[in-house]
């Protein structure tokens, strides 16, 4: 999960920390937790719980995400930041298109963009 200036978030604390300190801000197909960290790195972390389906979905949907971040989200973003998303069941049927837009609108409401 190495992109320009990211790392990623592993550890289960550090999704509780991000959950109960961040704010959330939530569409149908995503939830997406902000913090600002002491760092330059910005750090992501996903979520995709099992209710989304079987471990196919699952993974499909996390490598949208990974990549939707990647080609949009990465070189726009401002330094400093942790971001964790959050699947909901709905992304299960939806596709590449619009997961990304469901991305982007997400981080440009959070204010997290350059």
């Amino acid at each position: 999960m190495e992109f320009n200036n990211t790392t990623g978030i592993r550890k289960d604390y550090e999704f509780r920390r991000i959950y109960k300190n961040g704010k959330s801000f939530a569409n149908r197909y995503m939830v997406v937790y902000v913090m600002k960290n002491r760092t330059d790195n910005t750090r992501i972390g996903i979520s995709v719980s099992k209710k989304v389906g079987n471990a196919v979905t699952r993974n499909r949907i996390r490598r949208i995400i990974k990549e939707s971040y990647r080609l949009n989200v990465d070189p726009k973003v401002k330094k400093g930041y942790d971001l964790v998303f959050i699947s909901r069941v709905a992304a299960k049927d939806a596709d590449y298109k619009t997961i990304e837009k469901s991305i982007c609108g997400l981080v440009k409401k959070a204010g997290v963009l350059i």
